[in-house]
């Protein structure tokens, strides 16, 4: 059975999380320098830039590209695992989010023109990311992998 002190000295895990949130903290920055208003609610929130997500299992991958080989299994189990991540961030979730916000429009239409007891609870908009999102995260995940595992070593 492993310690609480193994999992808090996981450099891997921890590189990955630090990832995570640096990713999130620049997005409420971006929103902040973009539109000039503080909305630190949105570090809670999925989409936008850059893909927190993708930051997340990148730092990982990179994590343990760098320090068990490239050619190890392990690394081939994070690399397939960060693919389907980011296919599924710029794919499935972007689609249904559109797809989403589409219909929430078109309720409101429906609404204008039924104005009877028409009120269905509007769809959660959670957007997926655009590629340029997604090769953010990258980056920002193979810098985290870099600093955590070359650099600080």
């Amino acid at each position: 059975m492993t310690s609480l002190g193994d999992l808090f000295s996981n450099r891997w895990l921890w590189a990955a999380v630090l990832a995570m949130l640096l990713a999130q903290v620049i997005k409420v920055l971006l929103i902040l320098l973009v539109t000039r208003r503080w909305e630190p609610a949105r570090m809670l929130e999925t989409g936008g830039m850059p893909s927190s997500h993708t930051a997340f299992v990148v730092a990982l991958s990179s994590g343990v590209g760098l320090t068990q080989g490239w050619g190890s299994p392990l690394f081939a189990v994070c690399a397939v695992f960060s693919l389907i991540v980011m296919y599924d961030a710029t794919g499935v979730r972007r689609s249904s989010g559109l797809q989403a916000r589409l219909i929430n429009e078109l309720v409101e239409e429906l609404r204008v023109v039924v104005r009877e007891h028409f009120a269905p609870a509007p769809l959660r908009v959670l957007m997926g990311h655009t590629y340029l999102e997604v090769a953010v995260g990258v980056l920002l995940g193979v810098l985290a992998g870099l600093i955590a595992f070359r650099w600080l070593t």
